[in-house]
């Protein structure tokens, strides 16, 4: 019995030209006719994930902050980087390994507080915010507000129990201060002046006492 040359999988010579001459378009042209293409690859947008982080940092201690970019590759440079005067500035850089782990570090010396974010290249870019790097010194601090409130501020503006604030001898009002005692945080602007007794150098209004629970006078971690 005589195979079909299509059937035995065949395609002659004689009947490609007869299809072509005839005007029929040629096998790779099929392959390319529109709408009988796959779809096309999606693309994969990194990731910048942070499994262990420390912001909140004494003068002279390491901050840190560790984790993986996803997709994981190697040799992608993550660095650590802080806003100051309107521009992202890099503290540390690390090449990703194998796995996508990053690890970046840096002393600081000088108390602060500052945006900060970690920023990777190398295929598309990636970054993530990660709030505020704080910094802290210790500073003798009181709080204030009972018999005092109904009056103005020296900064302007009325003293009130729920009141967020600090008083300050010399720090421009309106200047932020990040504060920390016992794991809680709060920044809060200067609001008024003093203190003028001893050699404490904040006065906590006492809203701001009560949100740091802070009692009597003693030392405080502040950024400023």
């Amino acid at each position: 019995m005589r195979r079909s040359p299509l059937r035995g999988g065949l395609f002659p010579a004689a009947l490609m030209t007869t299809m072509i001459g005839a005007g029929a378009v040629s096998a790779p042209a099929l392959a390319q006719t529109p709408g009988t293409a796959g779809p096309a690859p999606t693309a994969k947008i990194s990731k910048v994930g942070v499994g262990e982080k420390r912001l909140n940092v004494r003068a002279g201690r390491r901050a840190l902050v560790a984790g993986t970019v996803l997709p994981r590759s190697a040799g992608r440079v993550a660095s650590l980087q802080i806003r100051r005067s309107g521009r992202w500035r890099t503290i540390d850089r690390d090449r990703t390994g194998a796995a996508g782990r990053y690890r970046l570090r840096d002393r600081r010396t000088v108390p602060g507080s500052v945006p900060v974010r970690v920023h990777v290249r190398g295929g598309d870019r990636a970054q993530r915010r990660l709030g505020r790097l704080n910094v802290y010194r210790v500073a003798l601090a009181s709080w204030y507000g009972p018999g005092l409130y109904g009056g103005r501020t020296g900064c302007g503006g009325t003293l009130h129990p729920g009141r967020l604030g600090v008083a300050h001898k010399t720090l421009p009002c309106g200047t932020k201060v990040t504060l920390r005692h016992g794991g809680r945080r709060v920044r809060v602007a200067v609001i008024d002046r003093g203190p003028y007794v001893g050699a404490r150098e904040y006065d906590l209004t006492e809203a701001t006492a009560r949100r740091l629970r802070f009692e009597g006078a003693r030392g405080i971690l502040v950024t400023r």
